[in-house]
């Protein structure tokens, strides 16, 4: 145990899972409780969406962590792949807990006052998350081809 906790990377992975879970625990506790409130037995679209992104996001990390923790990269080149990862995993529960607190829309994409601004910070996301863990995954493969 003591080895992953001697990794930046692992530590940070790990850390952000605790966090996201306990996001998703009281974003869940919001949705009953906007459930329990309403005639329709219903909480807003993006209360929903930030409770299950929490949730996912929670797991998410751990999975980093352990990718993370077998890559053959140096630390820095892990951190930073793990870093960009959570960053981005953050923010959009942020942006998911926001949405669901105005509950102005289903589909914030469709109603976004900068629709190809919001199109462009998708695209940058959805590469950046990709690049980093695609970074963490090919050293993990390199680690298990180096040692077999």
């Amino acid at each position: 145990m003591q080895e992953i906790l001697n990794q930046v990377a692992s530590v940070l992975a790990i850390s952000c899972a605790g966090v996201f879970f306990m996001s998703a625990l009281l974003t869940g506790f919001w949705k009953f409780s906007c459930m329990m409130r309403s005639s329709e037995c219903k909480a807003p679209h993006y209360v929903d969406i930030a409770h299950r992104a929490s949730l996912m996001y929670a797991y998410g990390a751990i999975l980093v962590a352990v990718f993370a923790y077998f890559s053959i990269f140096s630390s820095f080149v892990n951190t930073l792949a793990t870093a960009v990862l959570m960053l981005f995993f953050a923010l959009a529960i942020v942006k998911y807990i926001i949405a669901g607190r105005a509950n102005k829309t289903n589909n914030q994409f469709r109603d976004s006052a900068s629709p190809k601004a919001d199109q462009m910070l998708l695209l940058i996301v959805g590469l950046s998350e990709t690049v980093g863990f695609g970074v963490l995954l090919l050293g993990f493969a390199l680690r298990v081809m180096r040692d077999s």
